[in-house]
């Protein structure tokens, strides 16, 4: 049995979610490193293992920022599962692009793995993917986007050269 109940596993979930999409409205992601402790790992199986808060803040930050993560500004959980003897919390996450200019929903998920470690602090998060569907994602919405002109010239610069033949 874990040290801590199902009731603090969810709150600190809620709490993460909650800043996530905090972070993303003031596009201020150094503060999603802010939900992890000082020492803590980020496996990202397409990125690599980030070590320590201020690793991740860097990581965060740079790939939030920039193309075609800067696309991306909600992140909700579709499902969730609080495994209370482990104390980690297992979801879906819905990394959805932000509207391409007619309302249509365009979206990849990723299943994260969350490992609790008090304080509403998370001591690693995993998160584990299929790139070719986000890539798959990124090329319908981006085709959506180009159609109602809400693309600007570096944005179809950088899809040219990331994604050949996504028009």
């Amino acid at each position: 049995m874990t040290q801590w109940s199902r009731g603090e596993l969810a709150e600190a979930f809620a709490h993460y979610g909650t800043e996530v999409q905090a972070a993303s409205d003031a596009r201020d992601w150094g503060r999603f490193a802010d939900l992890f402790t000082e020492d803590a790992t980020y496996d990202e199986h397409l990125y690599g293992t980030f070590t320590g808060r201020e690793q991740i803040r860097s990581w965060i930050v740079e790939t939030m920022t920039t193309r075609p993560g800067s696309w991306m500004p909600s992140f909700p959980a579709s499902w969730s599962v609080v495994d209370e003897e482990r104390g980690r919390i297992v979801c879906e996450i819905l990394n959805r692009m932000q509207d391409p200019g007619d309302g249509s929903i365009h979206e990849a998920t990723n299943i994260t793995i969350l490992t609790y470690a008090g304080d509403g602090l998370f001591s690693k998060e995993e998160d584990v993917y299929n790139p070719a569907k986000f890539v798959t994602a990124i090329s319908a919405w981006a085709k959506v986007a180009h159609e109602h002109g809400t693309l600007d010239d570096e944005d179809i610069a950088w899809l040219d050269a990331a994604m050949p033949g996504w028009r």
